[in-house]
């Protein structure tokens, strides 16, 4: 079975996309937690930031270049929070690495 989010890259999955280019594809969670909260994923398929290696690292660099671009498009001019999870007590629960993109109101800083 291939990977959810490579097959929303792929487009045999709708998605609310909010962002791609070349490397990067960006979509609107389907489950929010904040006004704003975007997934952003590199169209390599990484399974999690434990998976990073000199063969993909620039994929990452990609993406991490694309979010604030991401988030003005989002207009989150005062500011925004950017979260992975990794493996199962992480939370992860897609084994594609993505980073989540929260904004559009003040976010508690304590962690539940």
């Amino acid at each position: 079975m291939e990977c959810l989010f490579c097959s929303i890259i792929k487009g045999d999955i709708p998605s609310a996309k909010v962002f791609e280019n070349e490397h990067v594809y960006a979509f609107k969670d389907i489950n929010p937690n904040a006004p704003v909260h975007v997934l952003i994923v590199p169209k390599t398929h990484i399974s999690s930031i434990d998976d990073i290696d000199a063969g993909n690292v620039c994929a990452v660099a990609e993406v991490l270049k694309a979010i604030p671009e991401i988030a003005k498009i989002c207009g989150l001019e005062n500011g925004y929070r950017v979260i992975t999870n990794v493996g199962e007590d992480g939370g992860q629960t897609v084994k594609h690495l993505h980073f989540h993109l929260l904004g559009g109101t003040k976010l508690a800083v304590k962690l539940n």
